[in-house]
């Protein structure tokens, strides 16, 4: 490297591709590390890449809301330059609403709407009727507790009914998760910042008490004064390798997540409703959304049913489908009458990197000089953009001699106004009351 590097940046998904540029426009010379062959190739390609603004706490929720008006104007937000190739080369956002459907005497989740509320955001509160009109091809009957598909009870009515649903019109998806990142890093590299692909970091640097570099697995070692974890389902064991995970109170590891793919059903691609972004059901413990290709994808919100898969390797992972695509087509089956189940799965299979509270960590270390953005996955995508810039305002916040840990860096909401306390996504707070889901 020519020039000295002041910020490693190991990971190159869409967070740390955001943390790229939001270090490079304090004007610190940035490298930016990656196992992968180019920008968002792991687990933000795998992203279903909803936008969403209801969370079950504030700072996400103004999060989400300050982040969303970057997706509205990703150009502007990226600044992207007047000879810029085409359109086409650029993330694009669909606004289409969201859902989250409601069985009847279901008390509304006020842990989501008291936020809304508070921050003036809109939402609607469908009744049966309005359920019924704009989506006829909805089977009404409610399920739960969610079960699996071999389960005896399995479709037995509850006797209960969705009779409600909460519609979120400022909500959508980004077509192209992985395009998404690689704007990131052009943008990044316009303002001078670097990256490396096809390496690992193989060793973390400290000198005099405080992180100073990193050792690659081709051998070459950098020198920085900063160094950033974004290395998503590789996060905790970066952190291992620094020595910084004994300071954490929240854990960080890699989780399994199987997302399946089947032809949207021919009810639902002749409704108006039929590009709702994301419909949220705890009913039967699914969310689902169709995509560009014409495909409804189909996740499971953390059901009872489906204990979750902790992967301690991720370097052995496989990714062949097993019966959680099985179970969740199944359920979905239950709300969609008329959905054809395929023979063959398919969809996605990949890991994310989950807190305990699917909440992220965006914070500072005991060891100086390295920052950490983990559990990022499963709802951060949508956060990506102001989690680069919130990230460098906490390592500018430090680096200027401010002690993060006892007097909180407060992030600016620049496009939507107020600020927040970062300390909220602190790796020492106590697990965050929250959904225990992707929700977040």
């Amino acid at each position: 490297m020519a020039e000295e590097i002041e910020a490693i940046v190991v990971g190159a998904g869409v967070i740390g591709c955001s943390i790229a540029l939001g270090l490079a426009q304090q004007g610190r010379r940035v490298l930016v590390v990656d196992k992968g062959p180019a920008a968002g190739y792991g687990s933000t390609s795998s992203s279903m890449a909803v936008i969403r603004t209801y969370y079950s706490t504030l700072p996400s929720t103004q999060l989400a809301w300050e982040s969303l008006q970057a997706w509205r104007d990703w150009a502007g937000f990226l600044a992207v330059p007047p000879d810029f190739a085409s359109e086409a080369d650029l993330a694009e956002y669909r606004e289409t609403g969201s859902l989250f459907l409601l069985a009847e005497d279901e008390p509304l989740p006020d842990a989501l709407l008291v936020h809304q509320d508070t921050l003036g955001l809109t939402y609607e509160i469908w009744d049966e009727a309005t359920v019924a009109a704009k989506m006829p091809w909805l089977d009404r009957d409610g399920y739960a507790p969610p079960r699996r598909h071999d389960d005896p009870e399995f479709g037995t009515p509850s006797g209960r009914r969705i009779t409600r649903a909460l519609f979120f019109p400022d909500s959508g998806y980004v077509t192209d998760p992985q395009l998404a990142a690689r704007n990131l890093k052009d943008a990044a590299e316009r303002h001078g910042a670097q990256f490396r692909f096809n390496v690992t970091v193989s060793e973390f640097l400290v000198r005099d008490g405080r992180a100073a570099g990193v050792q690659l697995s081709d051998g070459k070692s950098i020198d920085a004064p900063i160094t950033v974890n974004a290395g998503g389902p590789w996060s905790s064991g970066l952190n291992r390798l620094a020595g910084v995970e004994a300071g954490m109170a929240v854990r960080n590891r890699p989780f399994r997540q199987e997302v399946a793919a089947v032809p949207v059903p021919a009810g639902m691609a002749q409704s108006t409703a039929a590009g709702v972004a994301l419909m949220a059901d705890p009913d039967i413990g699914n969310y689902a959304r169709t995509d560009v290709s014409g495909r409804l994808m189909i996740g499971s919100m953390g059901a009872d049913c489906d204990p979750p898969v902790w992967e301690d390797d991720p370097e052995g992972f496989d990714r062949s489908h097993t019966d959680q695509w099985t179970a969740q087509v199944y359920r979905q089956g239950l709300r969609m009458p008329d959905l054809a189940i395929p023979g063959q799965a398919s969809g996605i299979v990949d890991l994310y990197d989950v807190t305990d509270d699917w909440m992220p960590i965006y914070d500072k270390t005991d060891l100086p000089g390295f920052y950490i953005a983990c559990g990022t996955s499963g709802n951060q995508f949508k956060n990506a953009p102001m989690a680069g810039q919130l990230m460098a305002g906490l390592i500018g916040w430090c680096e200027a001699g401010h002690d993060h840990d006892t007097e909180p860096y407060h992030f600016p909401l620049a496009r939507t106004g107020g600020a927040f306390d970062l300390s909220t996504f602190s790796r020492r707070r106590p697990p965050a009351e929250t959904s225990g889901s992707v929700i977040g």
